[in-house]
């Protein structure tokens, strides 16, 4: 079962989705989907896809997106192991600045963990 902020994340994250579909034109509807449609597997696996947009994430340093992508990370038995070498590849092209973000994304992780026990 997932952690209470994991779910508070999860649910907001969807409730707001619903609103900005309500009041969205056919073009933000449709970079909506096409998000979705790129993180299919296909050449590259879905795990690995989303480690790359963890990477992007980290580097454009958006919470919200680290905390998505190690979420789906997650749910698609990315390891820990993965996580640090993904999350020191954004350290390194993102610099020191990434920081603040990493420390946020390790504690998601934690979060994500909990669910295992």
């Amino acid at each position: 079962m997932a952690s209470k902020k994991v779910e508070e994340f999860n649910s907001e994250r969807e409730r707001l989705n619903e609103i900005v579909l309500k009041f969205s034109d056919k073009e933000i509807k449709r970079f909506f989907s096409l998000d979705g449609q790129v993180y299919r597997g296909d050449v590259l696996d879905v795990p690995t896809k989303e480690m790359l947009g963890l990477v992007a994430s980290l580097v454009l340093r958006c919470d919200d997106c680290i905390k998505y992508h190690l979420g789906k990370c997650y749910e698609n038995g990315v390891t820990i192991e993965q996580i640090e070498e993904v999350i020191s590849v954004g350290l390194i092209v993102g610099g020191s600045i990434t920081i603040p973000h990493i420390r946020r994304g390790f504690e998601y992780w934690d979060e994500l963990l909990k669910g295992d026990e």
